[in-house]
């Protein structure tokens, strides 16, 4: 498991690649991970997030006390895969139940 932390960032296409090299399953926060070649990804779904964030910033423009806009927390989470990944490390009974497969 990679830990979310931006100072990952600037190695974001690296560390999936060395991983992979070295047979080393990887599961990361966010599916940009996977994209870039990481094994899986399970988090929240950012684009909900900051839809929610949107909606927010316009109540408040729309004058709501922001001490009457409720705390949340995400509820919307994906398992992404990324197929070529995955062909060469794990089983095809995993690869079936994700939500969202990379190819």
């Amino acid at each position: 498991m990679v830990l979310g932390s931006a100072l990952w960032a600037p190695a974001q296409h690296k560390i999936p690649k060395l991983a992979l090299k070295a047979r080393l399953p990887t599961v990361f926060h966010h599916s940009q991970w996977t994209e870039a070649g990481g094994l899986m990804s399970y988090g929240f779904s950012f684009p909900w997030m900051w839809r929610r964030g949107a909606e927010m910033v316009a109540a408040i423009r729309r004058a709501a006390k922001t001490g009457d806009i409720p705390m949340e927390q995400p509820t919307t989470f994906e398992l992404v895969i990324n197929l070529q990944t995955a062909k060469a490390l794990i089983p095809q009974s995993l690869i079936l139940r994700a939500d969202r497969v990379i190819e």
